[in-house]
C-alpha cells in the first residue's frame, strides 16, 4: 500500500496537525507492514497560484504551462493508494499555499462536463486517470475549543473533490495544546487514539468507538480558553478610555506559566474553603499567588493574600515537573524545592490540577477498577486472636470459616500477597490448635508471625505492607512510584511490625494468667492508639520532608 502525506501547514515539520498525521501513519504501519509512505511539505515546494488559463485542457492537455513543483505532486497523487491531507484550519478552510496545490490539480481532470453518482454540486469533470480504489484521509487541527461547526468550509471542499462520505476525517480542536510540554500527558493520550485510528484504517476503516474518542475535547472549554488567553503573554487593561477598547500589558514568561497552571485548576475539587497557593520562583525573584476557589482560579501579582501553601522553587524545576521531565515527588526528595504551610494541597495535587489535564467527560467507559482493602487481611487475624481464646474448638472453626469466606470479597476488592498469606497462615495456626497444639504457645506465635510479615515487607526491595492498602487514597498504583509515599509507609510498617513483635512477648506472659481468655481484647487497645498515630504521621512526615527541615 502506497500512502502520500501532504503536509499543508506553513510551519512544515513543526506542524501540530502533522503530529497527528505522523501518529496516524505509525498506526497504519502496525497493521500494514508493507506500507510505503511519501511526504510532501507544501511549505518547501514552489507551487504558484493557478492562472485560470485552461492551457492544461486545450493547449497542452494534462500539462500545466507553469513550470514548478506541481508536476511531482501530481505524480505522487497518482502513485498513492491513500492520500492523507494534513493541515491546520486557516479562516475556516485550508491554508493559502495548500489551496494553490488543490487548485493546480486541474490538469488531472478532463474539460468535459458529466454527472457522477454521489457527486456534490451541480457539475463535475471526469478524471484523466483511473483513480479507482484510491482513498483519502483529512487530518486537521484548529485553535478553537472544539472542531464541531468550524469545518463546514473544509468539508464542502473535500465533498466536491471526493464525494460526500468518501473520505475519512480526523478534526481536532485545541491544536495548539500539542506544543505545550506541560500538557503532554493529555496530548500523548490523544495521540494514542490517533494511532489506534491508523491501525483500524490500515485494515479497513475507523471504528465508531475510536471516532468517539477522537471527537472528545482535550480540555473543557473554560479550561482551554483560559490557557489560550494566558499563552499570549499579555493581560487585559480595562482602564482605557471609553471607545478605545482594552489595551494589553506584556507579562513575564514566569507569570504566563503560572497563569497556565492556574487555568488547569479543577473547581470541582473545591474542598469547601478557599486555598491560596503562593509560588515563589527563587531563580528569577518572582512571586505570584493563585486563589483556588469555588468558582475557579485567579492569579494575584501583588502578594495581597495570605498564603495557605507556599512552594519555593526555581521556575526551571517546576517547568520540568509540569512537563513530566522529572517527578515532583522525586524532586522534593532531592531538595530541589520546598513546601511550607498546609501540605494537604500537595497530597491532593492531582485532584486539584488533574495531572496536567482535566476531562469534562470520560474518554472511555472506566473499567471496574478494584481497590485493595486491609479488612480482608486483618479480619482473619482478629477472629483468630479473639474467638478461640473464649472457646477453643468453635473459635478455631470460625477462624477457618472466616478464611474461607474472605475470597468472596475479592470479587469487589483487589487481593494482595498479604491477603493470600494471611489466609494460609491463619488457617494453618487454627488447624494446629485443633490438632492439639497449645494455644498458650500458638497465640503468641500468631502475633510473632503477623509482626514478621510486616517487618519483612520493610526491605528496600519490597513495597511496604501498608503501602498496598493506603495507595487507594493517593492515586492508586501511581503512588507506588512516589519515593516519599514509600518512605512514609516503610517507617509506619516498621513501627507496626515492632508493635506486633512486642505484642507476641507480653501475650506469652498474659497467657499464663487468669485473664488469658481476654488477651485478644486487651491486645486490641494498643493498635487503636497506633492507628491514631498513623493518621497523624501520614500528614506530618511528608510535610516535614517537603519543608526541607
Amino acid at each position: 500500500m502506497n500512502v502520500l502525506a501532504i503536509n499543508g501547514s506553513p510551519k512544515g515539520p513543526a506542524s501540530n496537525s502533522y503530529r497527528l498525521t505522523a501518529a496516524f501513519l505509525e498506526g497504519m504501519k502496525q497493521t500494514v507492514p508493507e506500507l510505503q509512505t511519501r511526504e510532501l511539505s507544501v511549505s518547501r515546494l514552489e507551487i504558484r497560484p493557478c492562472q485560470g488559463c485552461f492551457s492544461c485542457w486545450n493547449h497542452t492537455p494534462g500539462e500545466c504551462h507553469i513550470q514548478d513543483d506541481m508536476k511531482q505532486v501530481i505524480q505522487a497523487l497518482l502513485w498513492a493508494d491513500v492520500t492523507v491531507w494534513s493541515f491546520p484550519l486557516y479562516y475556516f478552510t485550508v491554508p493559502g499555499p495548500l489551496k494553490n496545490l488543490i487548485d493546480r490539480q486541474l490538469p488531472m481532470l478532463l474539460p468535459f462536463m458529466e454527472e457522477r453518482e454521489g457527486q456534490v454540486g451541480s457539475g463535475n469533470h471526469p478524471c484523466r486517470y483511473d483513480m479507482t480504489g484510491k482513498r483519502a484521509v483529512v487530518i486537521s487541527t484548529c485553535g478553537f475549543y472544539t472542531a464541531e461547526g468550524n469545518y463546514d468550509g473544509v468539508c464542502s471542499l473535500f465533498d466536491h473533490l471526493y464525494g460526500h462520505g468518501n473520505y475519512a476525517t480526523l478534526f481536532c480542536g485545541q491544536g495548539e495544546l500539542f506544543r505545550v510540554p506541560e500538557l503532554s500527558a493529555r496530548t500523548n493520550e490523544y495521540l494514542s487514539y490517533v494511532r489506534q485510528a491508523g491501525r483500524e484504517y490500515g485494515k479497513g476503516d475507523i471504528s465508531a468507538e475510536t471516532q468517539a474518542l477522537l471527537d472528545q475535547l482535550l480540555l473543557p472549554r473554560e479550561v482551554f480558553e483560559a490557557c489560550a488567553d494566558a499563552s499570549w503573554g499579555i493581560a487585559r487593561d480595562d482602564t482605557q478610555a471609553e471607545g478605545e477598547g482594552p489595551a494589553a500589558k506584556k507579562e513575564s514568561d514566569t507569570l504566563i506559566f503560572t497563569r497556565k497552571m492556574a487555568a488547569l485548576y479543577r473547581k470541582g475539587s473545591y474542598p469547601g474553603k478557599d486555598i491560596v497557593l503562593e509560588m515563589r520562583y527563587t531563580d528569577v525573584g518572582e512571586r505570584y499567588q493563585i486563589l483556588l476557589g469555588q468558582d475557579g482560579s485567579r492569579v494575584y501579582t501583588d502578594g495581597s493574600l495570605t498564603a495557605s501553601t507556599t512552594i519555593e522553587t526555581p521556575v526551571s524545576v517546576w517547568r520540568s515537573i509540569a512537563a513530566g521531565e522529572i517527578r515532583g515527588d522525586e524532586a522534593m526528595m532531592q531538595g530541589l524545592y520546598r513546601v511550607t504551610g498546609d501540605f494537604s494541597l500537595m497530597l491532593k495535587w492531582d485532584e486539584h490540577f488533574g495531572s496536567a489535564y482535566t476531562k469534562s467527560e470520560p474518554l472511555e467507559a472506566p473499567s471496574a477498577q478494584k481497590h485493595t482493602n486491609m479488612s480482608s487481611m486483618l479480619l482473619p487475624w482478629i477472629v483468630l486472636w479473639v474467638v478461640p481464646a473464649i472457646q477453643k474448638q468453635a473459635g478455631c472453626l470460625i477462624s477457618i470459616g472466616a478464611c474461607a469466606l474472605i475470597p468472596i470479597l475479592f470479587y469487589r476488592n483487589r487481593k494482595t500477597v498479604y491477603d493470600v498469606l494471611t489466609n494460609a497462615l491463619v488457617t494453618g495456626i487454627a488447624i494446629a490448635i485443633l490438632a492439639g497444639a497449645s494455644e498458650i504457645w500458638m497465640l503468641p506465635l500468631s502475633y510473632f508471625v503477623f509482626g514478621s510479615m510486616w517487618l519483612v515487607s520493610c526491605r528496600a526491595d519490597c513495597i511496604p505492607l501498608t503501602a498496598h492498602y493506603s495507595m487507594n487514597r493517593y492515586g492508586g498504583e501511581a503512588a507506588l512510584q512516589n519515593p516519599l509515599f514509600l518512605k512514609t509507609n516503610r517507617i509506619l510498617t516498621l513501627l507496626w511490625g515492632v508493635l506486633y513483635l512486642a505484642t507476641a512477648i507480653f501475650t506469652g506472659a498474659l497467657m499464663q494468667t487468669s485473664i488469658s481468655r481476654f488477651v485478644g481484647l486487651i491486645n486490641s487497645i494498643l493498635p487503636v492508639f497506633m492507628g491514631i498515630f498513623t493518621a497523624w504521621f501520614q500528614k506530618w512526615y511528608p510535610a516535614k520532608v517537603a519543608s526541607g527541615k
